[in-house]
């Protein structure tokens, strides 16, 4: 080793950006390593690099003992007296034993862990490097696509992007410059692996946080989004300032802002709507562009909602195969059934003839009130009262003989 070697560490610290101490302790342990495969693997080894002269020494480490079992790990306490008077039992003394040419094999088995170390060194790098671009959007070139992957450079590293990440209907070619989201890297066995997106809903936030000041500045919040990638999207945004339109400013003058937006989705409609702490007003803003007439919640879900709209827009507000509600849905977090206005009157009309039903059922059922049979003979039987003959026909023996002797006696008088 030398003083070229120095100056081959800072150059490769220089342009690659390893660290000189990582190769160095590559070096070391690739010695290490060689020392023992050529002179014996029982023994116990280290090695230090003079970092100023570019020098290396080699020493075997021994532990001091009473009675040597293996001299390649063991020194007597005997022999480390005449070493050092200070030396006890368990005590290390390092002998340097540094040979004067490792051979090809040596330098061989070095060159292969020293290169192994370059590597793991370059992968954390790129790691490091790109990790912090997670969720965030950059701008790559397309290289190549296969059946699974489309796989696009971003400087020294190549990411993939699934089918599922790629635009319908959109065309990748060679060169081309895209942007895309990068939505997770791994620090994979053969290297970085990072995986980006053209799908992914946060790829449209970045993408407006790119094109609006006031959304990067704060001023302007995007509270949600529901995307079909490819085909439709709904953005709801909120102003912080109460002098600042949220919708217009994502719009843009002429909407310059948001068809740049669409330009580089290839087409992507956008709908952007305002949020509000009123839910049913949200709701409603949702479903835009159509006009909603009502917001009915349901009282057995707390998430569940009818939405009323006029019967000529009932397609409108539902959309070309329902994306329109399913869009609105995932903005809001609610179910959403919509209903057309005369079907919300029918529903209404036959809810309150049900009722009706219902009470009167329940009114006539409380005007009947039972009568006990002894509460009745009580109401039918007076004793100053007349007896006709059929109640005295239904009396008992004994007291129909009783009525007749009165009517004897009134007789004889």
């Amino acid at each position: 080793m030398s003083k070229e070697l120095l100056g081959a560490l800072d150059t490769l610290e220089s342009e690659k950006g390893i660290k000189k101490e990582v190769v160095i302790e590559a070096l070391e342990a690739a010695l290490v390593s060689a020392y023992k495969r050529n002179y014996g693997q029982a023994q116990n080894v280290e090695v230090d690099f003079d970092q100023v002269k570019g020098n290396i020494h080699v020493y075997a480490v021994k532990e001091v003992v009473e009675d040597v079992f293996d001299s390649r790990l063991e020194v007597s306490l005997q022999d480390a007296l005449e070493i050092n008077r200070a030396y006890e039992i368990g005590d290390d003394i390092r002998f340097e034993v540094t040979p004067k040419n490792f051979g090809r094999i040596a330098a061989q088995t070095a060159k292969q862990v020293i290169m192994q170390r370059v590597r793991e060194a370059e992968r954390g790098i790129i790691f490091d490097e790109y990790s912090q671009y997670e969720n965030e959007i950059v701008t790559g070139e397309v290289e190549r696509q296969d059946n699974r992957f489309v796989y696009v450079s971003l400087g020294k590293v190549e990411a993939v992007m699934g089918r599922s990440d790629q635009l319908p209907g959109e065309v990748y070619r060679i060169h081309d410059k895209i942007k895309v989201f990068v939505s997770k890297v791994e620090n994979a066995t053969k290297g970085p692996q990072v995986f980006v997106s053209r799908t992914a809903p946060d790829l449209l936030k970045r993408l407006f946080e790119q094109e609006v000041p006031e959304i990067f500045d704060g001023i302007v919040e995007i509270v949600s989004i529901a995307r079909e990638a490819g085909d439709r999207a709904k953005v709801a945004v909120r102003s912080n300032n109460p002098n600042v339109d949220p919708v217009g400013t994502c719009v843009g003058p002429k909407g310059q802002r948001v068809q740049t937006i669409v330009n580089e989705l290839h087409g992507e409609n956008m709908d952007i709507v305002e949020w509000t702490d009123d839910t049913a007003v949200f709701i409603a803003n949702a479903l835009n562009p159509a006009e909603v007439l009502d917001v009915i919640f349901d009282p057995q879900n707390e998430r569940g909602c009818t939405v009323v709209v006029p019967d000529y827009q009932l397609s409108l507000a539902i959309g070309k195969r329902g994306q329109n509600a399913r869009l609105a849905a995932k903005l809001t977090g609610f179910k959403i059934d919509i209903k057309s206005e005369t079907e919300a009157s029918d529903i209404m009309e036959a809810n309150t003839a049900d009722v009706a039903a219902a009470e009167t059922e329940t009114t006539s059922d409380d005007d009947v009130t039972p009568v006990a049979t002894d509460d009745v003979a009580d109401l039918t039987v007076d004793d100053d009262a007349p007896v006709s003959a059929d109640s005295a026909d239904a009396m008992p023996e004994e007291d129909s003989a009783i009525v007749s002797d009165d009517a004897a006696d009134s007789a004889a008088e």
